[in-house]
């Protein structure tokens, strides 16, 4: 039995916390608000954002961080990106020893480029971190507290770290392998997001399956040669964290990149999308910081470049969609490898 911390009790959260409880570890949930922490702890429940489920008797919460942090030798981050600065930067300055950090966010911070795994090691001193693991794959929280099966990956350079985050949340319905490409899972899980806001847009101006097709195939090789330019391992991008959660992230009813893209097709205002999602969405962050790595690298990222004017600079969906039909022709294997 291990003692974890999950900190934020949002769906994925939770969700985490759902299973590390029903695999008999003992797991206290960080929830920002004290009104939370009591309806999971009394009522068992979360309905916020888990409608409906009745969570495990033995999952207890709180709203103290530092009490959240000195229970677990293992902490897992589950706040959005924006957040995780703030978060490491306060756990930094408690007692809480050496711990192995586990995150499961997935997005890429504007203006400094960094991934997750690096931003956590800038605030958190190495002092308090015996190793970084990346959890991330093709899973909506809806369907694992369900106990729908469920497949990701533990990504780490440390294997050993890898391993144990992987025994721990092993079960029936939630699979997990292990990769040492950290810089490839961490790419593709924030990247995807960006291809599925496109999808979204896709789908709300009222196009149809090839399309879809097209956004997911072409999304895979623009996520692919960014990787590649950043040292990733190709083969990720072929695996749980790259195609995988490509396909969930733009297919799903429960996929809120999805759902924002889709409204945004449908000719809502970005301020309208955000204010009516009521939750983070990840992709709109992240566009601007793909679309600057993008430039950065000098990779080509024409779905990227037009979800990125259609969010920020106001151009109406369907002029950037005939703006990506009619571009250069190219040839297709070619251009799975074009960095310019």
């Amino acid at each position: 039995m291990e003692k974890v911390t999950v900190i934020g009790a949002g769906s994925w959260g939770t969700a985490i916390a759902f299973v590390l409880a029903e695999n008999g570890h003992d797991c206290l949930l960080w929830a920002r608000r004290p009104v939370q922490s009591a309806e999971i702890n009394d009522e068992h429940t979360n309905h916020a954002y888990l409608p409906g489920i009745s969570l495990p008797t033995t999952l207890t919460a709180t709203s103290d961080l530092e009490a959240a942090a000195m229970h677990g030798d293992i902490v897992i981050i589950a706040v959005p990106t924006k957040g995780i600065r703030q978060i490491c930067s306060e756990l930094n300055t408690m007692p809480i020893g050496q711990k192995l950090v586990v995150h499961v966010s997935k997005g890429i911070e504007p203006d400094s480029l960094k991934r997750i795994s690096e931003m956590i090691a800038e605030e958190l001193s190495p002092a308090k971190v015996q190793a970084i693991v990346a959890l991330s794959g093709p899973s909506h929280a809806e369907e694992v507290v369900l106990r729908h099966p469920t497949t990701v990956t533990a990504a780490s350079v440390d294997l050993a770290a890898a391993e144990r985050v992987q025994d721990m949340f092993m079960n029936n319905y939630f699979r997990v392998y292990t990769n040492p490409d950290i810089v490839g899972v961490e790419i593709g899980a924030a990247l995807k997001n960006v291809i599925a806001l496109a999808a979204g847009i896709s789908d709300g101006l009222g196009y149809g399956d090839n399309a879809k097709a097209a956004l997911i195939t072409r999304g895979l090789a623009e996520i692919s040669r960014l990787g590649m330019k950043m040292g990733a391992n190709p083969l990720t991008f072929s695996g749980l964290t790259g195609l995988g959660d490509l396909i969930v992230t733009c297919t799903s009813v429960h996929s809120r990149n999805w759902k924002a893209g889709n409204m945004l097709g449908q000719g809502n205002s970005l301020e309208q999308v955000v204010s009516g999602m009521g939750m983070v969405i990840e992709g709109i962050r992240t566009a601007k910081a793909a679309h600057q790595l993008a430039e950065l690298h000098a990779v080509s990222m024409p779905l990227t470049e037009a979800l990125y004017s259609i969010v920020f600079e106001n151009v109406p969906p369907k002029e950037a969609v005939d703006r990506l039909m009619n571009r250069m022709k190219k040839q297709e294997v070619e251009d799975l490898f074009d960095h310019r």
